[in-house]
C-alpha cells in the first residue's frame, strides 16, 4: 500500500503533466504584432531577418543592424509622428544621408524608406516590397546594415510612423 505522502506527490505530479498538455495562449509572431498603441515598438531583429531573406531571394546580402542607423531611425520616426506626417522627412536637410551626416556617421551609400499608417510588420514590409523605389532601395546590393523604428501617434490618422535606414560601407 501506498503512503499519502507518495500519493499526495503522484496526484501533484499528474495535474501539472496534464496542465502542461492543455491549450497555451497563441504567440503572435512579432511581424504580425500591432503596432498601433502605446508602448509597442517594431522587433529590429525580426524585422532584420524578414528583410535579409527577402534580399537574399533576390541577389542581396543580408543585412546587419546597426545601432547608430537604429538611433538615426528612431529620431526619423519620432519626428514623422510629431509632425503627423512622413513629408517632415522629405524636407531640405532631412534625407537620409543629411540625417546620417548629423549624426557623424561614416560617409558611403544610403537609401531609407518612411511610411505612416502600417500597424504591422508584415504590412510596411508589403508596402515596401510593392513600391518601386522603396523595394530598389530594399534590394539595393551596397547596402549592408540597417537601422529600422517606429512611432505611435495617438492623434494621427496614421497612428503609426516607420523609418527604415540602410547603409552601406564607407567609400
Amino acid at each position: 500500500m501506498t503512503s499519502i505522502p507518495c500519493r499526495l506527490a503522484f496526484a501533484v505530479g499528474a495535474v501539472l503533466l496534464v496542465a502542461g498538455c492543455g491549450p497555451q495562449a497563441p504567440v503572435t509572431p512579432p511581424f504580425y504584432v500591432d503596432l498601433g498603441r502605446a508602448g509597442t515598438s517594431v522587433d529590429a531583429p525580426a524585422a532584420r531577418t524578414m528583410i535579409s531573406s527577402y534580399r537574399e531571394k533576390n541577389g542581396a546580402s543580408a543585412l546587419a543592424i546597426d545601432p547608430e542607423l537604429t538611433k538615426v531611425a528612431e529620431a526619423q520616426a519620432r519626428e514623422m509622428a510629431a509632425a503627423q506626417s512622413v513629408d517632415v522627412s522629405l524636407a531640405k536637410g532631412k534625407a537620409a544621408r543629411a540625417r546620417l551626416d548629423e549624426a557623424g556617421y561614416p560617409k558611403g551609400p544610403v537609401v531609407a524608406n518612411v511610411s505612416a499608417g502600417y500597424r504591422r510588420l508584415a504590412e510596411a514590409f508589403s508596402g515596401w516590397r510593392d513600391s518601386p523605389q522603396h523595394n530598389a532601395n530594399m534590394l539595393d546590393k551596397r547596402m549592408t546594415r540597417m537601422g529600422i523604428a517606429t512611432s505611435y501617434a495617438p492623434g494621427s490618422k496614421y497612428k503609426v510612423f516607420w523609418s527604415l535606414v540602410l547603409a552601406g560601407p564607407e567609400e
